[in-house]
């Protein structure tokens, strides 16, 4: 659970939401009921998501039309659908960059990624020359 959002969820009046979300499904999971399965809910959850900006918005955090009770396979499947461009908050609420999946994390090498090489420079007599390189007895 976020940090911004313990004492929302620890409120009566979310209580009394879940409990009407519940109560509204017969403790089904709303999205299985839709697709013929009687599969038993798990959490209720907000279609638009709560962030610290609408924290304090009944008609997000608690109108029942933004809500419904799903089972652990459809929350897990709605969390893990959205991908990288997703919003972001670090534990005090602030925004997070985007994760850019093109480029890898911080601290690990891309496997496609070539060495670098050293790149020969001309010396004063036009030889090609890798400083500190050794000559072999050349001149």
């Amino acid at each position: 659970m976020k940090e911004y959002a313990k004492d929302f969820y620890k409120s009566d009046a979310w209580k009394r939401a879940r409990k009407i979300v519940i109560a509204r499904s017969n403790g089904l999971c709303e999205r299985c009921l839709a697709a013929g399965l009687h599969k038993p809910g798990y959490i209720v959850h907000h279609k638009t998501y709560i962030t610290p900006g609408n924290i304090n918005d009944p008609n997000i955090t608690l109108n029942t039309d933004n809500l419904e009770y799903v089972c652990e396979d459809c929350h897990n499947k709605e969390h893990k659908s959205k991908g990288p461009g997703r919003y972001r908050f670090d534990s005090n609420g602030n925004l997070l960059p985007p994760i850019d999946t093109a480029l890898p994390p911080v601290g690990c090498k891309d496997p496609t990624a070539k060495e670098p090489r050293e790149i020969p420079t001309k010396n004063a007599e036009g030889r090609a020359h890798i400083e500190g390189g050794k000559n072999y007895g050349r001149k």
